[in-house]
């Protein structure tokens, strides 16, 4: 970094809104197509009805609920990296911040879609509004899926808010770099930015107070998210470690996230200089941290059920590790525990095939975490008669290809319309 200029940074992250080429757009027509088809699937359950997914009695929470989780997950790696490291003024941050935020928008939002796509009939979501109605209905504010809401949506806000103030300096600089239609649309965006002293003044104490402030959510969120299932009196679930489980594992995700979109970022728009070597070693430095922790929480839980000496307990988690799913459960452990372990060795964190190949495993394992908590519970119950097997159906894989799809198809969008990286924070880094 210590090569760069103002002027050389400006020019190579501005180079990116240039024009698309051909494969740019064929990349994204692609995607689009790849959102019809999970549109078409969700359409098609809407007429038919939810009984076209593997949702069954016990099993009534499958893949929606899974990738829910899974999304909301990802969207917190985004605030760590931004706002707690920008607290800490961890200086490698400042190149992967910007894709860091927006993967965190996306993901709330595509995650924001799958209780209206388990609820079934989303017209209904109207009596779960907390306004009056003809069928006198209110929504029950002890339920935490009312906390989900309240959260989410506050997450939402803030990580936007956070994402929209950063932008506002490089949206400024764009638009007096661009011509015609784009620079009227960058005039809008920058809300009159001019680049003044007191303009940078509020701009600083804006950007620190929305960090503060995004920071508390890392933790609350996803602590909500958790309580949906700790507050039941499922067995594997009623636990108390749940909400830093699953605040470390969104972490855990989220990074890998982070490298999974990155890695292809910095090799197509040719920021190698901006997003170094050593910036992604810190990520994965980062990941091996994560990993220990969710490592350490999966043994907790083993010994609290084996030290809790109660037999439903025992067995619920002895059925997960060598049960009906004990394939999901292997892939979960090893793409989780082990495999970030390799970056402990220094040639392979400044590998960038393997760096993209184990981060593409984090991906899957945490997904596959989802899957062992939430049908590892419901389909191993307190009573035998009543347990199930629940596999996906192929208009809930439909639905699943259509979201990331999207996570995907939007990102791309972003990439070539806005400064994917920050060239103010860039510009800190110049000495």
């Amino acid at each position: 970094m210590s090569q760069l200029t103002y002027a050389s940074i400006d020019q190579t992250i501005l180079d990116t809104l240039s024009p698309a080429k051909k494969y740019y757009w064929a990349i994204v027509a692609v995607l689009f197509l790849g959102v019809l088809f999970g549109a078409v699937c969700w359409t098609y359950q809407i007429f038919v009805g939810i009984g076209v997914g593997g949702q069954n009695n016990p099993v009534a929470w499958g893949t929606y609920l899974i990738n829910f989780v899974f999304w909301v997950g990802i969207a917190h790696s985004g605030t760590l990296i931004s706002a707690i490291l920008h607290l800490f003024r961890a200086g490698w941050r400042n190149p992967i911040a910007r894709a860091a935020e927006t993967m965190t928008v996306f993901a709330v939002c595509i995650a924001g879609l799958f209780p209206f796509i388990h609820l079934g009939r989303v017209w209904q979501v109207y009596y779960m509004l907390p306004i009056p109605n003809q069928r006198l209905l209110w929504p029950n504010f002890i339920s935490p899926l009312m906390f989900d809401v309240i959260a989410i949506s506050t997450y939402l806000i803030v990580s936007t808010l956070f994402w929209y103030t950063g932008l506002l300096p490089d949206l400024a600089t764009a638009r007096d770099r661009a011509e015609g239609m784009r620079k009227k649309i960058y005039r809008i965006l920058s809300l009159g930015w001019t680049g003044t002293h007191e303009q940078w003044r509020h701009y600083t104490r804006g950007y620190l107070f929305f960090a503060a402030l995004a920071t508390p959510l890392v933790i609350s969120v996803h602590s909500v998210v958790s309580w949906d299932f700790a507050l039941g009196i499922t067995p594997g679930w009623h636990t108390t470690i749940f909400a830093p489980y699953f605040v470390a594992g969104a972490i855990h995700s989220g990074l890998a996230m982070v490298l999974t979109l990155v890695i292809p970022l910095r090799k197509i728009f040719g920021f190698e200089k901006m997003i170094t070597t050593d910036v992604l070693e810190n990520v994965a430095k980062t990941i091996v941290f994560t990993g220990l922790i969710v490592g350490f929480a999966y043994a907790t839980e083993f010994f609290i059920a084996w030290y809790s000496h109660n037999i439903v307990e025992i067995e619920s988690f002895r059925w997960r590790a060598v049960g009906d799913y004990r394939l999901e459960f292997f892939i979960m452990v090893v793409c989780n525990t082990i495999l970030p372990l390799f970056f402990l060795f220094k040639k392979i964190r400044r590998t960038i095939p393997l760096l993209l190949g184990i981060s593409l495993f984090v991906n899957l394992g945490m997904w596959y975490e989802r899957f062992v908590i939430i049908i590892g519970g419901v389909a191993h119950g307190f009573s035998p008669h009543a347990w199930g097997l629940y596999r996906p159906t192929g208009i809930e894989y439909g639905i699943m290809l259509g979201s990331f799809c999207l996570f995907f198809f939007f990102f791309l969008l972003f990439t070539k319309h806005l400064p994917s990286v920050s060239m103010t924070e860039m510009k800190e880094t110049v000495s």
